[in-house]
């Protein structure tokens, strides 16, 4: 028995030392290794007018992101390296892409998927399916929909971070629009849902930021035209409308916001409304807590849909001279609070069903869990039956502090 147990404690001291000996080795493998890889940050698919696609990627410069040059670099510099390469599928697009490439593409820190305008109104299930069934790309990287070419998006730059791809992956994170990851992205499809994806285009500002993977790395031409870094800052405009895998419109932003509230996926944030009275100027309030209820009804053939939301929340900016100690003035400006929220809902409603005429609020999911025998008899006709439903819209807002200027 003893001899046993001394048997164990030893195997388990042996497991312990080569776990930490483990380590110590893959941080110095690493760092050699950084210098033999091409470490991409994104990607972007598009469709050519001779129906190939179009690979773009993102890579990284070591010396830019700390690497082995040891330096982190301004957006003036060098930060990353842009190629794009033609082929009948992503994945012989690829192929070919590697072969320029005087480095091992490595593709695990790859962030963001782009897709192209053009590619997202055929198919978008044609640009994502080499990486839904890949195992050298991470389930969770953010999809997003170009309004223009995906390949633009990956030659611009950011002011602030090192590389758009960074810039993109920090503006999904911040919550300002919506978020699908490719995992979801890929369920959406298969369940036959409709997705919304976080659209993005280019404004207008800044600097070049030049091609090459390094200084002494050759230069990488598409064809016959020279890859430049475009003149311009990423920015989120609103959502990209799916209906299945195909592109079919547009949300601007005010609209992505009411989206967002349908969905249950605001909790907190800002809003700002009108003052009190005639006038123009503005309250911001704080949106402290939120929360949504949906609940469908049907009678065997009408369907409505009734949607409360409760919300809570703090002035923060106050710019008439209004009293806002005074209850009366409080509760007026709770009512322009729900008159708001309530407005981007309408609006975001009112185009998915009479524009669009297609669920992207899921309301078909709580309908079939609510109605499971009825479901099976109207789920191919949903969106149509979501057409025409009638949706009641409930707000209601408590402002618990005004904010008020102490001495």
């Amino acid at each position: 028995m003893v001899t046993l147990l001394n048997k164990h404690y030893l195997f388990r001291n042996v497991i312990i030392l080569l776990i930490i000996s483990s380590i110590s080795i893959t941080g110095c493998w690493s760092m050699k290794e950084l210098n033999n890889l091409a470490i991409i940050l994104a990607t972007g698919i598009d469709r050519n007018n001779d129906g190939k696609i179009l690979l773009t990627v993102q890579i990284a410069r070591p010396s830019a992101f700390g690497g082995a040059g040891g330096k982190t670099a301004g957006y003036q510099e060098n930060n990353v390296w842009v190629i794009s390469e033609t082929g009948d599928t992503v994945l012989d697009a690829r192929k070919k892409l590697e072969q320029k490439v005087p480095r091992r593409v490595y593709w695990g820190h790859n962030s963001v998927l782009v897709v192209g305008k053009e590619m997202a109104q055929q198919d978008i299930r044609q640009a994502i399916d080499f990486f839904t069934r890949s195992t050298i790309v991470r389930e969770t990287m953010w999809v997003v929909t170009a309004r223009g070419k995906a390949s633009e998006l990956l030659n611009s730059h950011s002011q602030l971070e090192t590389s758009s791809a960074q810039s993109v992956d920090k503006m999904i994170k911040s919550g300002v629009g919506v978020q699908l990851n490719l995992k979801d992205l890929s369920m959406t499809l298969a369940s036959d849902g409709n997705p919304v994806l976080p659209a993005m285009e280019l404004t207008p500002s800044g600097v070049p930021q030049g091609p090459g993977l390094e200084e002494n790395l050759p230069e990488v031409k598409q064809g016959e035209q020279k890859q430049t870094m475009v003149h311009g800052e990423i920015t989120i405009t609103g959502s990209a409308v799916y209906k299945g895998e195909k592109l079919i419109g547009w949300l601007n932003m005010m609209e992505t916001r009411g989206l967002l509230w349908l969905k249950k996926q605001i909790k907190r944030g800002f809003v700002t409304i009108p003052s009190i009275g005639d006038t123009d100027e503005k309250v911001t309030v704080r949106v402290t807590e939120s929360s949504t209820n949906v609940e469908p009804y049907y009678d065997g053939e009408d369907i409505w849909i009734d949607v409360t939301i409760e919300t809570e929340g703090d002035v923060l900016e106050h710019q008439s001279t209004v009293d806002l100690t005074k209850p009366e003035n409080i509760y007026a400006l709770d009512r322009k609070l729900s008159n708001e929220i309530k407005q981007s809902m309408l609006d975001v409603l009112n185009k998915a069903q009479d524009e669009y005429r297609v669920d992207i609020f899921g309301f078909g999911d709580i309908f079939h869990r609510k109605y499971v025998k009825d479901w099976v008899k109207i789920k191919n006709q949903w969106d149509d039956k979501f057409a025409n439903a009638q949706v009641n819209i409930t707000v209601k807002s408590d402002i618990r502090r005004s904010g008020l200027i102490t001495k």
